[in-house]
C-alpha cells in the first residue's frame, strides 16, 4: 500500500519551512564525504575520543557531527538530542526513527537534577491478550512482526518535545535542520545499513510497496557507498518542524500512519486515530542505587532495563571483582551467575508499572540483594528462579518475549555540563517494514508477552488496552561522591543490553578502565541460560574454564552498539562501540 501527501499541502509546507530557515546547508557532513572506514573482522577502528567542553557519542557520524554543530550554536544536550535521532531516522532507519519508542534520561547540571522520560509505544485501545492469536494458539513470531499487528503508538516526537519544552534552549524548529537538508541532498549508505538491506535482517524486507522502492529501487538492494535522498522524509520533518508533535499526531500525518497499520491486509492492526492523537509522554522518577562510592541511576518502569542492571551491579558488589583480570573465567562466572538471578526476577515481575503493581526498591532492597547474593557459588547455578523481593506479588507468572537487537543508543554532554542518555528502538530490524511518509513504523507490540496467563496466573507482560510492552533499554548515568555527573551509557542489543550495559559499568567503575576499552572488551553475557561468548574475540579462550564449572556454553555474534562519555580529571572521553559504525566526538 502506497500513501503518498497531496501536491498542495506539499506546496504549503515548502513554503512555511523556507520562512522557518534559509535551507541550512551541512557543509562539514558532504554527502559525497567517505566517512566510514572499511569492517575489519566485522569491526570498524574506534579510538578514545578526548574533549574539554562537550561531546557527543552516537552510532552514526553523521548524526554525531550535528549534535557537535547544534551546542556551538548555543544549544544545550535536549536540543543537541533531536538532531542526533532525526539524523540517525535517516542515516540508520534499520534501527530507530520517530515511527518507534525511547527512554532517556536527562541531567540538569545547574539544578543538579535528574528525571527520566518515557516515551515507550502504547497498545491500541482495541487490543487485548488475544492480539497475537489466532485459533486459540499463539501465533508464531516471525508472523506477527510484519504489517500492522505489532504497530505501537510510537512515542519518540512526543518524548523529545516535552523534554525540549522542559529544557531545551534553541528553537524547536533549528533542530531539524540538518535532517532536512541531508535527506534532501543526499547521504552516504553506510556499511551496516547497505549490510543490513542485502541480507534482508529482517526477512519482510520489502514486502510492501513503499519499503521496497525505497531500499530497493529498480528491484535491486541499495548498496554501502551509494548515495540516498529521502524527499519524503524531510517532507515529513519540515511539518513537525513547523507543527510541533501535534503535527506528527493529529492530522496528515496520523491518519496515514493508521491507514497503513490497518490496511496491511497480511497483517492488519487496530490502531486507530484516537490512539494517536491521545500519546502522551510521560516524566518518570530515574531509579537508582549506590555502587561503592558511586551513584548509578536508570530508567525504570516499563523498560526492565534499570531495575535489573542494578540489580546485577548490587549482586556483584561485594564480590571483589577487581581482584579478577576483566577478561577472566572468575569475572565472567560470578557475572553469569548475577545475571540470572537478576534475569529471574525481571521475568516474573518486570512490567508496564501503570498497569501492574511493580516491586521497585523491594528488587534493589540491600538485605534482599544479600540473600540472593548467597546463592552464588564456585559452580554454575543452572536456571535461576525469581525470588521474593519485599513488597512483591508472588502469583505472577514468567513468560519470555523476544527482543531484537536492532535499536540504537546516544550520549551527550553539553558545554553546561547537562547530560543525556537516550536509547531509541523501532524493535525489530526495520520495525514492522511499513513505511509511510519516509519512515519505517515500529512492530514493538511483539516485545508483550503472546500468552495471557500461565498455569491459571496472569502475566505481567501480557497486551492490556493502552499498555507499553515491557523492554530492555537501559540509557544510564554514574554520579560520584559529590553528585557530580561522571558517567553517560547505554546500548542496543535486545534483552543483552542489559548485560552489555552493565559489563560496561563494571569496566569503568570496577576495572578502572577507559571508556572505549571498556565499550571495545569482549562480551560475555547470560540471560538466565547459556552463557553467550562473543565469537572471534578473546573471549572464546573462556570457554573451557567455564564449561569446567558446569556452564552450558555458545560462541555468536554478540552486536552491542555501545555509545558513551566518561568525564575525568583531564576532561571528557568518548567512547563508541567498534561492533557498528558510530562516533565519539568533541571540542
Amino acid at each position: 500500500m502506497k500513501i503518498r501527501m497531496g501536491k498542495s499541502n506539499q506546496s504549503l509546507i515548502i513554503v512555511i519551512s523556507t520562512l522557518l530557515s534559509l535551507s541550512f546547508m551541512v557543509s562539514s557532513i558532504s554527502a559525497k564525504e567517505a566517512r566510514y572506514p572499511e569492517f575489519g573482522n566485522g569491526r570498524i577502528p574506534q579510538i578514545k575520543a578526548k574533549a574539554s567542553e562537550y561531546m557527543v557519542s552516537s552510532a552514526n557520524p553523521y548524526a554525531t557531527e550535528a549534535g557537535l554543530r547544534i551546542i556551538e550554536k548555543g544549544g544545550n544536550a535536549i536540543d543537541a538530542a533531536i538532531a542526533v535521532q532525526m539524523i540517525l531516522n535517516l542515516v540508520e532507519p534499520e534501527s530507530s526513527g520517530i515511527g518507534g519508542g525511547a527512554f532517556s534520561l536527562y541531567w540538569d547540571n545547574a539544578n543538579k537534577k535528574l528525571t527520566s522520560y518515557d516515551g515507550r509505544e502504547k497498545a491500541p485501545m482495541l487490543a487485548d491478550g488475544k492480539l497475537f492469536q489466532q485459533n486459540g494458539k499463539n501465533m508464531n513470531w516471525w508472523e506477527a512482526l510484519a504489517g500492522g499487528r505489532a504497530v505501537g503508538v510510537p512515542g519518540v516526537v512526543a518524548m523529545l518535545e516535552k523534554t525540549h519544552k522542559a529544557h531545551g534552549k534553541l528553537p524547536w524548529a533549528d533542530l531539524f535542520e540538518d535532517a532536512i537538508s541531508l535527506a534532501e541532498e543526499g547521504f552516504e549508505i553506510s556499511p551496516k545499513l547497505g549490510a543490513s538491506i542485502l541480507n534482508k535482517t529482517n526477512p519482510a524486507l520489502g514486502r510492501y510497496e513503499e519499503t521496497w522502492e525505497y531500499f530497493f529501487p529498480e528491484g535491486k538492494p541499495i548498496a554501502a557507498g551509494t548515495i540516498q535522498t529521502n524527499p519524503d522524509f524531510a517532507m515529513t520533518l519540515r511539518r513537525i518542524a513547523f507543527l510541533g508533535a501535534k503535527g506528527f499526531y493529529k492530522g496528515e500525518i496520523a491518519m496515514d500512519i493508521v491507514a497503513a497499520v490497518n490496511e496491511a491486509t497480511d497483517n492488519p492492526g487496530l490502531l486507530s486515530v484516537s490512539d494517536m492523537a491521545n500519546y502522551e509522554a510521560i516524566e518518570r522518577a530515574p531509579v537508582c542505587a549506590d555502587y561503592k562510592e558511586y551513584k548509578v541511576c536508570g530508567m525504570g518502569p516499563p523498560t526492565s532495563g534499570g531495575m535489573t542492571v542494578l540489580q546485577i551491579l548490587k549482586l556483584l558488589e561485594d564480590k571483589n571483582l577487581a581482584q579478577y583480570a576483566p577478561l577472566s573465567v572468575e569475572s565472567a562466572h560470578l557475572f553469569s551467575q548475577a545475571a540470572k538471578l537478576a534475569y529471574a526476577d525481571r521475568g516474573k515481575y518486570m512490567a508496564d508499572a501503570d498497569f501492574v503493581k511493580v516491586p521497585v526498591e523491594g528488587l534493589i532492597d540491600s538485605d534482599y540483594l544479600k540473600e540472593r547474593a548467597k546463592l552464588i557459588t564456585e559452580k554454575d547455578m543452572g536456571k535461576a528462579t525469581a525470588g521474593a523481593p519485599p513488597n512483591a506479588d508472588t502469583n505472577w507468572k514468567d513468560a519470555k518475549s523476544p527482543e531484537q537487537a536492532s535499536t540504537t543508543h546516544f550520549s551527550i554532554i553539553d558545554k553546561e555540563g547537562n547530560g543525556f542518555s537516550m536509547t531509541s528502538s523501532i524493535e525489530m530490524a526495520f520495525g514492522s517494514t511499513l513505511m509511510v511518509r519516509g519512515f519505517l513504523l515500529n512492530n514493538q507490540l511483539t516485545d508483550f508477552s503472546f500468552s495471557e496467563e500461565k498455569d491459571g496466573d496472569k502475566i505481567a507482560n501480557r497486551v492490556q488496552p493502552g499498555k507499553r510492552p515491557r523492554s530492555s533499554m537501559s540509557p544510564f548515568m554514574v554520579f560520584d561522591k559529590d553528585d557530580n555527573l561522571m558517567m553517560v551509557i547505554g546500548s542496543p542489543g535486545g534483552s543483552r543490553i542489559i548485560n552489555y550495559v552493565a559489563k560496561t559499568l563494571l569496566g569503568v567503575l570496577e576495572w578502572n578502565m577507559d571508556i572505549q576499552n571498556a565499550i571495545s572488551m569482549p562480551h560475555y553475557v547470560n540471560r538466565n541460560g547459556n552463557t553467550d561468548l562473543e565469537k572471534s574475540t578473546d573471549a572464546i579462550s573462556l570457554k573451557e574454564g567455564l564449561e569446567a564449572k558446569g556452564h552450558k556454553v555458545s560462541v555468536r555474534d554478540l552486536n552491542s552498539g555501545l555509545h558513551g562519555i566518561v568525564r575525568t580529571k583531564e576532561g571528557l572521553e568518548g567512547g563508541a562501540d567498534p561492533r557498528r559504525v558510530g562516533k565519539a566526538l568533541g571540542k
